[in-house]
């Protein structure tokens, strides 16, 4: 299926590196909920390892295209070198929607949801996919801003580097609801509850 068509329904198959050994009940392999997390997110972390053997966690800009994660980088970056082979990777994208006041110490938390992705990222190199992305990425800024700014130049576009990561084997895990409370703890005189959290984007151009 191209990367440019429209995405699969249903559920993730579930492997070793996305089950939990703890908290199994707070995952869920519902594809369209996952999707909603990656849209959602404003940029997700990217871990690898480098051409020098040392691991490497890079936030960066994405965009969702069908069954594909897209990130942007520099050619010169370990993270665009190491794409011209293809490498293992995992991206996270993470959304706190509440702040957990608990009564306790041990119970406060956060309400979120958090999807992990593991694949083999590759490097985008047809000029027909890096446009396509390319305006995609754009226009995750604003609806129709790739229309209403310039597009990439030839140097601009030798600088950049495209990474493209099947979305095959991922997880979502997530929180939400009320503090837990010990029974002991209900009558301590101290307040507890949720502080909502969000993230705004003040106007677009």
């Amino acid at each position: 299926m191209s990367a440019l068509e429209c995405p699969r329904s249903g559920r993730f198959t579930p492997t070793e590196r996305t089950t939990p050994n703890r908290s199994r009940e707070r995952v869920t392999y519902e594809r369209d909920a996952a999707y909603q997390v990656l849209d959602e997110a404003l940029f997700v972390d990217l871990a690898f390892v480098g051409p020098d053997g040392a691991p490497r966690v890079l936030p960066t800009f994405h965009v969702r295209v069908g069954d594909t994660l897209f990130v942007h980088g520099s050619t010169g970056s370990s993270m665009g070198l190491g794409g011209r082979e293809g490498f293992a990777v995992s991206a996270t994208a993470t959304i706190v929607d509440g702040l957990v006041y608990s009564k306790s110490w041990f119970h406060h938390s956060m309400n979120y949801r958090s999807v992990v992705v593991h694949a083999n990222a590759r490097l985008v190199s047809d000029p027909a996919e890096r446009w396509d992305v390319f305006k995609a990425l754009i226009n995750r800024m604003g609806e129709g801003r790739a229309e209403r700014s310039r597009e990439a130049s030839d140097k601009e576009n030798a600088m950049s580097a495209l990474l493209a990561i099947p979305l095959e084997e991922v997880s979502l895990k997530q929180r939400s609801g009320p503090p837990v409370e010990e029974p002991e703890d209900e009558d301590l005189p101290f307040d507890n509850g949720v502080a909502p959290v969000t993230t705004t984007v003040v106007g677009r151009l």
